[in-house]
């Protein structure tokens, strides 16, 4: 199962992180954009290689200390085709490194429309992924064509709690007594239960912002086997102390993302004197260890490390 393979990476690599490849073109170091801008003349290809190289590099740069990445579609889209062609590439690049990968897709439809997504993103049209986001609010209909895929060694990560500041417009809005992302939490329960995997976790996960702590702790206490997609760390201002409720006494149950705060790391203030232009995949390195570390520690310090 999707899960199983998930869990087995975190615990061969002792890191429960992904990094999260949200390329903007500002982040791609000079030397690989004028080397591509000299090569091209179409500033859309030149722009979309340049992305493509860097997220080569960053692949490289860390495929031994991570389990998975998580590249979020918008960024890719938003440069057409060509931006398409690189997520494509991208993914195909991560699995070839041994790497697992969750694509942060939101999808959120119903019916042949949902089944066309679900195709499209778990290798029967246009990329084949490990697992998906998806935004629940058309209800059961909106996640059962991605769920069939379960069997199939294919998970979800469904949105339940999200770590932007305005999540609680809806979110926490009471519904019969409970906040309705503890309704979904509930939901998220149920249509998980049939897809519990050797180390006891559901391949039907969920979303839980690392901005709501205690939030956190209320959807851990309902969701005891869920496994946890945790966005919000670092740039975002979530910290160690907060996800630490993401894990169960076990240790497992949650994979924490940090995407600017690790692929953007060669141009933080601390860095930019550290290392030179052509060095930028040691500070992403260096990044991506230090939130590892970070997470481990707390771990350790709750008596929750699993390895």
């Amino acid at each position: 199962m999707f899960v199983d393979k998930l869990i087995d990476k975190i615990i061969e690599t002792k890191n429960p992180t992904v990094v999260g490849l949200d390329p903007r073109i500002n982040l791609v170091p000079d030397f690989i954009k004028k080397k591509h801008f000299e090569i091209q003349e179409d500033k859309i290809v030149a722009e979309t290689q340049a992305i493509l190289e860097y997220n080569m590099i960053i692949i490289d740069a860390i495929k031994d200390i991570i389990p998975c990445i998580k590249p979020q579609i918008a960024f890719y889209e938003a440069y057409g085709l060509e931006g398409l062609k690189v997520f494509k590439e991208t993914i195909e690049y991560a699995k070839e490194m041994g790497l697992m990968v969750i694509a942060d897709i939101k999808r959120g439809d119903i019916g042949s429309t949902a089944e066309g997504y679900a195709k499209a993103y778990f290798g029967q049209g246009f990329v084949d992924v490990d697992s998906v986001t998806l935004s629940p609010y058309l209800g059961e209909d909106s996640i059962n064509p991605f769920i069939n895929y379960c069997d199939q060694n294919k998970g979800v990560f469904i949105l339940a709690k999200t770590s932007n500041g305005s999540s609680g417009d809806i979110q926490d809005l009471s519904i019969r007594g409970k906040s309705v992302y503890e309704i979904m939490g509930e939901l998220i329960n149920k249509w998980g239960a049939d897809y519990i995997g050797n180390h006891g976790y559901s391949s039907v996960g969920a979303v839980v912002g690392a901005t709501y702590p205690e939030e956190m702790k209320i959807l851990r206490k309902i969701m005891k086997k869920s496994f946890f997609l945790v966005p919000g760390y670092g740039a975002q201002g979530g910290t160690a102390e907060d996800i630490i409720h993401c894990f169960n006494e076990d240790g497992l149950g949650a994979i924490i993302n940090s995407s600017r705060g690790i692929i953007g790391a060669h141009k933080k203030n601390e860095n930019i004197d550290k290392y030179n232009d052509r060095e930028f995949h040691l500070a992403i390195r260096d990044s991506a260890i230090k939130m590892r570390d970070s997470i481990n520690n707390e771990l350790k310090k709750s008596k929750k490390l699993a390895w």
